[in-house]
C-alpha cells in the first residue's frame, strides 16, 4: 500500500493539529497545552443516571421490573391470530355448511 493512501484513510481518526510530528517529537509538550486544558475541564467520575430510558428501563430494569409487557404482547398476538382465524372460518361457512 502507498503511504499516502494509508495517511488518507487514517486522516479522519487522528486530528491533524494534535498529532503533528513537530508537536510530538519536540518533547516540551507546549503544543498540547490546549488539549490538556480541554480534558481537565471535563467532568470526572461515572456519568449520572438518566431519567429517560424507554420501555426497557421502565418495565424490565430496576425496582419496577415486571414481565407484564411480555405477557400482554403474547396475549395480544394470540388474540389477533384468533380473530383472523375466526374471520377466515366464517368466510369458509358463508356459502356452504359442514
Amino acid at each position: 500500500m502507498q503511504p499516502s493512501l494509508i495517511r488518507r484513510q487514517l486522516g479522519g481518526l487522528v486530528p491533524p493539529k494534535v498529532a503533528t510530528p513537530s508537536i510530538l517529537s519536540s518533547g516540551s509538550g507546549a503544543g498540547l497545552s490546549h488539549l490538556v486544558n480541554f480534558y481537565s475541564k471535563l467532568p470526572k467520575g461515572p456519568a449520572p443516571q438518566s431519567a429517560i430510558g424507554g420501555i426497557k428501563a421502565r418495565w424490565f430494569n430496576g425496582k419496577n421490573a415486571s414481565g407484564k409487557p411480555l405477557v400482554a404482547l403474547i396475549v395480544g398476538i394470540f388474540g389477533l391470530g384468533y380473530t383472523i382465524d375466526y374471520q377466515m372460518h366464517l368466510k369458509h361457512h358463508k356459502n356452504h355448511q359442514h
